[in-house]
C-alpha cells in the first residue's frame, strides 16, 4: 500500500483488530449502521439465491441452474447485502443487483449509514470475517448469530466518502481481478498444451520426418511406420485392488492409493514394484504411476508391467486413453479389465520409449514451473486485493482525492 497516501491524523479505534482510524471517522455497532431484514416468503416464483451462488472471498455472483426452494426463504431487494452466516470463514457476502428470495443461511442487511457497496467490502475483510468466525457454534455446520455480528464495530466515514471508497475499490479490484483471470487462463492453456505435447509424443514420436502409417486404432490415428500396434494386454497384466479396511492402518506404513492418490497408510502391501493404477469404479480417467511397495483399494486396478517395456512410456500413453468409451454410462462409471486390456496400444522400440519418456518428463518440469509461477502470482494478487480492501474501508489509506480515470477522460474531452 506504499503508493497510497495516509490520512494526516489518526485516533485509536479502541478495537485491537481494527487499530487506528482517521480522526474524523467514527465507530458504530453494525446493528446501528444497517437494518436486518427479516421478511420471509414461500413464493417460489421469485429468483432464488443459495449459498452456492456466491463466490468465497470476492463476493461475486455465480450463475447456476434455477433452484426451487423448499419451505420459507428470506426476501431481499436490490442493493441489500447478503452475508452468509453458515461457515463464515468462507467469506460469502454479496451485494444484490436484483430483488428475490434467498437461503435462510444469509443475513439480509440493508445499509443506512454507509453505502451498500462499502458495507459489502467491509464484510469481506479478513478482520471482520475472523471475528464472526470466532463466534460460531456447531461443529459440523458452524454458524454465527446476528446477536454477535450486530455488536461488531464498523468504521463510519461520511456517506459520500463511503461511495468514493467503494468506487475506488471497484476500479482497483477490477484491475486485479483481470490480472488474476489472465493467470488462470494461462494455467488452463498450459494444461491443454501439456496434454497435447504428451499425446503427440506418445503417438507420433519425436522425429517429425518419420514415415507414418495408419494404426487402425481410432484414438491413435497415424503412428510411425516402424512402431508395433498391439493391445494394452501386450505390455501389462491387471489385478484387482483390495479393500484397505481389512488392513491395519498405522503411521509410517505403506501408502494406500485411491483414485485421488495416497490417502491412508497400511501395515501391509499388495505389490512391490513399478505399477500403473487405473480406476475401476468412480474416477476411471486418472491413471497413476507408482513405484515401490503399496496397497490399492478395491475400486482400483493395479498392473504388472511386461519385461522390456518402459513404465513411464506406458503411463504417458495411458493419460490419453479414451476412458469415456470404456466406461459404463451410469451414475457411478465403471470399467472392466477386459475392455481396458483390449484397448489399442502403440509400441515403439524400447530405446525410443525411453527417449520419448525423457522428453516428456523434461517438458513437464518446465510446464509445472510455469504453472507454479502463475499460481504464485494469483496468490500474491489475491493477497493484495484483500489488503487493499481492508486498508480502504478502515481508513489506512486516503482516497479522498482519487478520481475515476474514466470520469477524468470524460472531463478532458468535454
Amino acid at each position: 500500500m506504499a503508493k497510497y497516501q495516509k490520512y494526516t491524523e489518526y485516533k485509536d479505534s479502541g478495537v485491537e483488530w481494527l487499530g487506528e482510524i482517521p480522526s474524523d471517522w467514527e465507530l458504530l455497532k453494525l446493528k446501528y449502521a444497517v437494518d436486518l431484514i427479516s421478511e420471509k416468503s414461500q413464493d417460489s416464483n421469485h429468483k432464488y439465491v443459495g449459498m452456492e451462488n456466491i463466490a468465497s472471498k470476492n463476493g461475486k455472483y455465480i450463475h447456476t441452474e434455477e433452484v426451487i426452494p423448499e419451505g420459507v426463504s428470506n426476501t431481499f431487494k436490490d442493493a441489500d447485502v447478503l452475508f452468509g452466516k453458515l461457515r463464515p470463514y468462507l467469506a460469502k457476502s454479496w451485494l444484490a443487483n436484483f430483488s428475490g428470495i434467498c437461503s435462510s443461511e444469509f443475513l439480509v442487511l440493508r445499509a443506512n449509514e454507509v453505502c451498500p457497496k462499502f458495507l459489502q467490502y467491509y464484510t469481506l475483510t479478513d478482520e471482520f470475517i475472523n471475528q464472526v468466525d470466532s463466534s460460531t457454534y456447531g461443529s459440523k455446520m458452524p454458524r454465527a448469530s446476528w446477536d454477535f455480528i450486530g455488536l461488531l464495530p464498523i468504521p463510519k466515514c461520511s456517506f459520500d466518502l463511503s461511495i468514493k471508497i467503494a468506487n475506488f475499490l471497484d476500479h482497483e479490484t477490477a484491475k486485479i481481478d483481470s490480472l488474476i483471470a489472465k493467470q488462470k487462463k494461462l494455467i488452463e492453456l498450459l494444461k491443454e498444451k501439456r496434454q497435447a505435447v504428451i499425446s503427440h509424443a506418445v503417438t507420433k514420436g519425436l522425429n517429425p520426418n518419420v514415415v507414418m502409417k495408419d494404426s487402425g486404432v481410432e484414438w491413435l490415428g497415424q503412428v510411425p511406420e516402424h512402431w508395433l500396434i498391439g493391445r494394452l494386454k501386450n505390455v501389462l497384466s491387471i489385478k484387482n485392488g483390495r479393500d484397505y479396511k481389512s488392513v491395519e492402518v498405522e503411521e509410517g506404513g505403506y501408502p494406500v492409493y485411491g483414485s485421488g492418490g495416497i490417502f491412508k497408510k497400511s501395515s501391509d502391501y499388495l505389490y512391490d514394484g513399478v505399477s500403473i493404477l487405473f480406476g475401476r469404479k468412480g474416477t476411471i480417467d486418472k491413471p497413476l504411476l507408482v513405484k515401490g511397495r503399496f496397497w490399492t483399494v478395491d475400486t482400483m486396478f493395479y498392473s504388472e508391467l511386461a519385461k522390456n517395456i518402459c513404465s513411464e512410456y506406458v503411463y504417458f500413453q495411458s493419460l490419453g486413453f479414451p476412458f469415456d468409451k470404456l466406461s459404463t454410462n451410469t451414475a457411478l462409471p465403471s470399467m472392466t479389465q477386459e475392455d481396458l486390456l483390449n484397448l489399442g496400444f502403440a509400441i515403439p522400440p524400447i530405446q525410443e520409449q525411453i527417449e520419448i519418456s525423457k522428453f516428456i518428463a523434461e517438458y513437464l518440469e518446465k510446464n509445472h514451473s510455469l504453472m507454479e509461477k502463475a499460481k504464485q502470482a494469483i496468490q500474491l494478487m489475491q493477497e493484495r486485493r484483500t489488503a487493499l480492501i481492508s486498508s480502504a474501508v478502515t481508513g489506512k489509506i486516503d482516497v479522498r482525492n482519487w478520481q475515476d480515470p474514466n470520469e477524468a477522460k470524460t472531463e478532458l474531452s468535454a
